[in-house]
């Protein structure tokens, strides 16, 4: 019987060794971006190596840093003109050149618009099926994903012999500087491609947190009328240091810029506190925002669905409790 028992134990030390993931760093040629941090911690959790891919035009700081990352055994680094703009086109060609070199068990992406558009086409040309939305890892082949706009939770067992998975940001802790990964080139190849081309990108600067890593959101909704009014949470962003954000009634009605979307078809987002100004409180908003951990909600109508979720709730028209916070605060 014990015998029985040490054969299982080696068995399954010797899977994990064989478990190897590639994880696809996210930057813009000079800067790490955050969501690279809880992909490299999610990959972690699957056990065995952990190899990041940076892929760009000159972004050999990017890899110093990742290399950095607690958790990380090996950088791959892709330096070539037809990564530039960062088309998925390009750069699904070399992850398969990766994967086919290294084969790796995992494959992991954070569930950004970057990595969303990888993921699909990498699954395809291996014929296996993408994980998406992935909030929770229980084993190499077991994952947690959330369905019907966060209204249910689903877990699922993968069959595929390659596991790609794009990972929300907000269910899993940064990875830390300590590490010492070892820098290498990857595959290299005639990564061109006729199918897309970058022509030009237009940023927007702002001097307030990004909206996926700001710890004070605040964030209006159709109530607020026009654009011009969303100046009310500027003004009170301003004393809190917060980002702003918005619902997709408002973007859509085109009192902000799309970039400050929450929700389901917009960005993830989870706050140590945000506020909801003239939000209703639609399902696919609240698939955005609703993992924060205090929600305030200012809503004129009692009835509004967003104050199932709020912490605190003030019913109240907005144009007044809003300057009255501000000039408080």
């Amino acid at each position: 019987m014990l015998s029985r028992c040490s054969r299982t134990f080696t068995f399954s030390a010797q899977l994990r060794r064989l478990q190897s993931t590639l994880v696809i760093a996210e930057h813009n040629d000079k800067t790490l971006t955050p969501i690279t941090g809880n992909a490299v911690s999610a990959a972690q959790q699957l056990g065995g190596d952990v190899t990041v891919l940076v892929a760009g035009t000159q972004c050999g700081s990017v890899a110093e840093s990742v290399a950095k990352l607690k958790g990380v055994s090996r950088v791959l680094v892709a330096e070539n003109e037809a990564f530039k703009g960062f088309i998925p086109e390009a750069i699904t060609p070399l992850i398969l050149a990766a994967q086919n070199q290294f084969k790796f068990s995992h494959i992991i992406a954070g569930a950004s618009a970057f990595g969303k558009s990888l993921a699909p086409r990498v699954a395809a040309k291996l014929d296996v099926s993408p994980i998406s939305e992935v909030i929770a890892i229980k084993s190499a082949d077991t994952f947690v994903r959330t369905i019907y706009a966060g209204n249910a939770v689903l877990t699922l067992k993968a069959k595929d012999p390659v596991k790609i998975l794009t990972i929300r940001s907000t269910n899993f802790p940064m990875a830390t500087d300590g590490g010492s990964g070892a820098v290498e080139k990857a595959p290299e190849g005639d990564f061109k491609t006729d199918l897309a081309t970058f022509v030009s990108q237009e940023l927007t600067k702002s001097d307030r947190p990004e909206l996926t890593s700001a710890k004070v959101i605040i964030s209006g909704g159709r109530g607020l009328k026009s654009g011009d009014n969303f100046k009310l949470l500027y003004d009170l962003a301003d004393k809190f240091g917060a980002a702003v954000g918005a619902s997709r009634a408002a973007v859509d009605a085109g009192y902000v810029p799309n970039d400050l979307q929450i929700g389901q078809t917009g960005k993830i987002v989870a706050p140590e506190l945000y506020i909801a100004v003239g939000i209703s409180g639609a399902i696919q908003h609240l698939a955005g925002m609703k993992d924060s951990k205090t929600i305030v909600a200012i809503n004129k109508d009692p009835e509004a669905p967003i104050f199932q979720v709020a912490d605190y709730g003030l019913v109240a028209d907005l144009f007044k409790a809003v300057p009255e916070m501000t000039t408080k605060l």
